[in-house]
C-alpha cells in the first residue's frame, strides 16, 4: 500500500502526469522534455525525480545524457503497472496531451532528420567509417561463425552499403538488405551489380520498424551496427522475429555499452552501445531464445555479437 500511496501523490499532478504520458511513448532527455512542456528544466527535473523516486519513471544514463521512460511492468512491480494504468486513462482526444504529442513527433522527426544527414553525408565511405573501433573482418568472421554453413532467404536490416550481404553471399539461395537511406541504397546497389555472383542478392528502400515483409519468411536476420541509431531498439528486433521462420536465427553486432561521448555529434548515434540484459529482455520479450554472447574488445569500445533463435511455433508480440 506504500507504494502505491506514493505512486498516486506523485502522478496527481498535471505537469507530472502530462510527462508520465510522453515517457509512455518514447524515452526523452530532460532537454526534449522542456522543449515539449514549455517549462524550465530545473522544475522538469523536479517533477522526473518526484515519479523516478514513486518508481513511475525509469532513469538511464548514458554518457552525459539520461533518457527517462515510463518504468516496465513485465516485472510485476505495482508502481509500474499504476504507471501503465494511469496512462491508458487519459482519453485519446485530450488536448493537452495532443499538444504534447505534436511536440513529440517534431523532436521524433529533428532526430531522424539529423540520422539522415549523417548517412547521406557519409554513404560513401560507410564501410571505414564501422571499422573505426574493431576491424570489420574480425566481425564479419565472428558473424559467419554463429550463422548456418546454408541459409535458404537472408535479411540484412539497415544494409548500407550491402556489405554483410556480401559477407554471407556464398551461403545464401537469395539475400535481402532494406535501409531507409536512398545513397546508401545507391551505394550497395552499385557494389552488387559489380558482381555476376551477387545476382541473388538485393536491397530495397524499407522502414525497419514496418518491413512490408511476410511473417515467417527468413530464416537469418542480421542487424549490423544498426542498433545504436534506432529510436526504438526493441522494436526493431521485434519485426526481425516477426520475419524469422521457426528454429530461424537473427545475430545483433553492435557495441557494448559505452562512455563515448562524442560519437552523438560526430556520428550521430542515439544510444551509447547496449547491455547484455537490454538485448537479452528484448529477445526475451519476442519469444527468442537467447544464445551466450560473444565480445571482440576494441579501444576504446568492444563490440558484442548477441545471437537468438525463434523457437518452433512460437507467436511473436511487438515491442513498446
Amino acid at each position: 500500500m506504500t507504494i502505491l500511496l506514493a505512486a498516486l501523490r506523485a502522478a496527481a499532478e498535471p505537469t507530472r502526469l502530462r510527462l508520465l504520458a510522453l515517457c509512455a511513448y518514447a524515452e526523452l532527455t530532460v532537454t526534449e522534455l522542456t522543449q515539449i512542456l514549455g517549462q524550465s528544466q530545473p522544475r522538469v527535473s523536479r517533477h522526473l525525480k518526484l515519479l523516478c523516486d514513486a518508481q513511475l519513471l525509469e532513469r538511464s544514463r548514458e554518457g552525459t545524457w539520461a533518457y527517462y521512460r515510463l518504468a516496465d511492468d513485465r516485472d510485476g512491480s505495482p508502481a509500474a503497472q499504476f504507471a501503465r494504468q494511469i496512462v491508458d486513462l487519459i482519453p485519446d482526444d485530450d488536448g493537452a496531451l495532443g499538444r504534447d504529442l505534436v511536440q513529440l513527433e517534431q523532436i521524433r522527426q529533428s532526430r531522424a532528420e539529423a540520422a539522415q544527414a549523417y548517412f547521406t553525408a557519409n554513404a560513401a565511405k560507410w564501410d571505414q567509417i564501422r571499422s573505426l573501433y574493431v576491424p570489420e573482418t574480425a566481425v564479419e568472421t565472428r558473424l559467419l561463425e554463429l550463422a548456418p554453413v546454408t541459409i535458404a532467404d537472408h535479411l540484412d536490416l539497415g544494409t548500407g552499403t550491402g556489405r554483410i550481404l556480401e559477407v554471407f553471399a556464398h551461403r545464401t539461395t537469395r539475400g535481402l538488405g532494406v535501409d531507409l537511406s536512398s545513397e546508401m541504397l545507391a551505394v550497395a546497389r552499385a557494389h552488387l551489380a559489380k558482381c555476376e555472383q551477387y545476382r541473388h542478392l538485393s536491397v530495397r528502400h524499407a522502414n525497419i520498424y514496418h518491413l512490408p515483409l511476410a511473417e515467417a519468411s527468413f530464416d537469418l536476420v542480421t542487424i549490423h551496427q544498426v542498433l545504436h541509431y534506432a529510436e526504438n531498439p526493441g522494436a526493431v528486433i521485434a519485426e526481425a522475429a516477426r520475419v524469422l521462420r521457426p528454429g530461424g536465427r537473427v545475430i545483433i553486432a553492435d557495441f557494448c555499452a559505452h562512455a563515448e561521448d562524442a560519437l552523438r555529434e560526430l556520428h550521430a548515434h542515439r544510444h551509447l552501445g547496449f547491455s547484455d540484459e537490454e538485448i537479452s529482455g528484448w529477445f526475451q520479450a519476442v519469444g527468442l531464445a537467447t544464445q551466450a554472447p560473444e565480445y571482440l574488445p576494441g579501444e576504446p569500445i568492444t563490440v558484442a555479437l548477441w545471437a537468438a533463435q525463434k523457437r518452433a511455433a512460437q507467436k511473436t508480440g511487438g515491442a513498446k
